[in-house]
């Protein structure tokens, strides 16, 4: 279970996850001892399972998104999903309730790519039904 005070360190890592140890005791009014002590039982119990760089407006601006929302046949979900971690335009992929079964944000260089990840999306074996939205512009990435 987390606490606030581990909430408010994932918070923290959340904005910038290149923070060190002292950054972070001084940010919480913690030890640093402390500090390292909960970042390692927050890693050992899979609360954070890495730390990484999120990409700016600069390196993604460039890139044609859009979410793809998929209907996938009875038992064919597993190979679905394994066809889309092979498609290096899917950079994100979800399960969902409701109508639809997965969801995906696919990212490419311009629309022409875009339409033909979309394609590839839309013909492969298992997947019934697809709902594309193109994204225009991000409000909020809190990551």
């Amino acid at each position: 279970m987390l606490d606030e005070t581990d909430r408010r360190l994932l918070d923290l890592l959340r904005e910038n996850a290149r923070l060190g140890i002292s950054d972070l005791a001084r940010r919480t009014g913690l030890a640093r001892s402390t500090v390292q002590t909960r970042l390692d039982r927050l890693e050992r119990g899979g609360a954070i399972q890495g730390y990484t760089v999120r990409l700016g407006q600069a390196a993604t601006g460039a890139l044609v998104r859009a979410q793809v929302m998929m209907k996938v046949a009875p038992k064919a979900q597993d190979a679905v999903v394994a066809r889309c971690r092979g498609l290096s335009a899917v950079t994100v992929l979800h399960t969902i309730s409701g109508g639809y079964d997965l969801v995906a944000e696919v990212a490419a260089p311009d629309t022409e790519a875009l339409d033909a990840a979309l394609d590839s999306i839309g013909r492969m074996e298992g997947v019934e039904r697809t709902q594309s939205s193109v994204l225009l512009s991000t409000k909020i990435n809190r990551g």
